[in-house]
């Protein structure tokens, strides 16, 4: 038999038209593709933080519920008492232990353009993705569109990225409360964003037993670690839980995202900065010829290119050694976008210095 003889006899013609997650290799380049928080520690702060690591028992499995971990998360985040939370290797776990929860062929949706794992891994494990298309016009919630699919297919699980990405806009909450209200199935609040916006759904939890508000620790500064959390009904937690393999966090992540949220102080400043460069980037975009930024409560930029230039600017930029990330190719609403992620001044300096020269080269 040969090779691809196998693969058509043993994997599903489902993944087998996939294609995989690619990450660029960012060796030598400005990274500003992977919404990364690009501030790293005091030295003062890593000794100390060593000392904490240096004791850790390798040796022993980690406590497989993260007790003392969530306790912390909850207060960071201001989680309501009672809720309970799920711990994931970052958000993509948790998404794919939702998703692996429910019935087989169940129906999924998501708003689009957005996060593109909650269609790759619904579409990974055979269930019934849609996708909602936002208005072209503001990358708003199309609502009415949203509650008619709602009652068509009535979804397990309605994902909604809260700022959006890659548009980077907040939806409007009263829509969202509608498709709760108007949702039989789990309605998912992903706040990966939530450090550089202050409007969220942690404190409605209580409000709705459907609903559950997903975040991640990677865009506060801590992508490295892995780390994302789903809060909500504790019975809901509890029968999520069976589906979570065991040990799924391991002790370094757990016992460095302790010692971290425990100084409050830096990643407030820290994303604090990242919002004042994201105020100045986006009005240094809006002058520039040709070039429409979206308005966003995340930590990167959706611009718009002139038409048909998306791929010739990306390249151009890439060429002067500054990465970010090309969206046109893949939906029509992202046509001719690109998406900047907000880093250092300096950083950001170089960005729309490359950006004006490749303008003006155009």
């Amino acid at each position: 038999m040969s090779t691809q003889a196998l693969i058509n006899s043993v994997i599903r013609p489902e993944i087998r038209a996939l294609t995989a997650y690619k990450v660029a290799d960012a060796t030598g380049f400005i990274k500003l593709d992977a919404m990364e928080n690009p501030y790293i520690w005091p030295d003062a702060l890593k000794t100390e933080w060593l000392k904490r690591v240096r004791d850790a028992e390798i040796n022993r499995y980690p406590d497989p519920e993260a007790k003392s971990l969530c306790q912390i998360l909850k207060a960071y985040n201001r989680i309501p008492d009672t809720c309970d939370l799920i711990l994931g290797n970052g958000s993509d776990e948790i998404i794919q232990l939702l998703l692996m929860a429910l019935p087989a062929h169940a129906a999924v949706m998501a708003p689009e353009p957005s996060f593109v794992m909650y269609k790759q891994i619904a579409q990974c494990l055979g269930l019934n993705y849609q996708g909602l298309p936002l208005l072209a016009d503001n990358f708003e919630l199309d609502i009415e569109a949203i509650l008619g699919a709602i009652k068509a297919q009535q979804p397990a699980i309605i994902f909604l990225a809260y700022p959006n990405n890659p548009t980077g806009n907040l939806f409007d909450s009263a829509a969202i409360e509608r498709i709760i209200t108007h949702s039989t199935g789990l309605v998912i609040i992903d706040e990966a964003y939530a450090p550089f916006t202050d409007f969220s759904f942690i404190e409605r939890l209580t409000e709705y037993n459907n609903l559950l508000v997903m975040r991640t620790v990677s865009k506060l500064g801590l992508a490295g670690l892995r780390l994302g959390f789903i809060a909500g009904h504790p019975s809901i937690i509890n029968e999520l839980n069976k589906a979570r393999l065991p040990y799924n966090i391991n002790t370094l992540t757990q016992c460095s995202a302790e010692f971290a949220l425990t100084h409050p102080e830096m990643f407030a400043e820290q994303t604090g900065t990242i919002c004042t460069e994201r105020a100045r980037m986006f009005l240094q975009l809006s002058v520039l010829e040709g070039i429409s930024p979206s308005p966003s409560a995340a930590n990167f930029i959706l611009f718009r290119t002139p038409h048909n230039r998306a791929t010739d600017i990306f390249n151009a930029l890439k060429e002067k050694n500054i990465l970010i990330k090309n969206l046109s190719s893949q939906q029509s609403l992202l046509k001719d976008c690109l998406r900047v992620t907000i880093g250092k001044p300096e950083e950001n300096n170089a960005f729309i210095k490359a950006l004006k020269a490749t303008l003006q080269a155009l």
